[in-house]
């Protein structure tokens, strides 16, 4: 091993240990909700999400991550239809994800987000991180 290999090894021992010290798991579930949003409710549904959504679920135990993200374009393939806005939640488990959606809590700030939306107002995919 010539010494470029061997720093670059004992560099990324650091990020390795910080992210088990912080309890990040190693493959955490993510949900994927297109939300079809009413265009008139846009700016009501994105304050939502970040003043009462956000702060809510981020207090939750195993919770990892949770992102709202606009639809630019679609660079290859079919966008989602009628969805311009996706919902990107991550917990450590999926048994976890559940309890936050059947808390008092969820009852209570997920409205804030679904009385935006119109029609079919979202669809949900859930995944494992590998």
């Amino acid at each position: 091993m010539n010494r470029r290999e061997h720093l670059r090894m004992l560099a990324a021992v650091p990020v390795t240990l910080s992210a088990q010290r912080a309890g990040q798991p190693a493959n955490p579930i993510q949900l994927h909700v297109d939300l079809e949003v009413d265009p008139a409710r846009e700016s009501e549904m994105v304050s939502n999400y970040h003043k009462t959504f956000r702060p809510a679920i981020s207090k939750q135990p195993g919770f990892v991550e949770v992102k709202l993200l606009k639809l630019r374009s679609a660079l290859a393939g079919k966008a989602p239809e009628n969805s311009t806005y996706r919902l990107l939640i991550s917990f450590q488990t999926e048994a976890q994800r559940q309890k936050w959606a059947a808390t008092d809590t969820h009852q209570q700030v997920w409205p804030t987000i679904e009385k935006c939306l119109k029609g079919a107002k979202y669809g949900a995919i859930l995944y494992d991180a590998v």
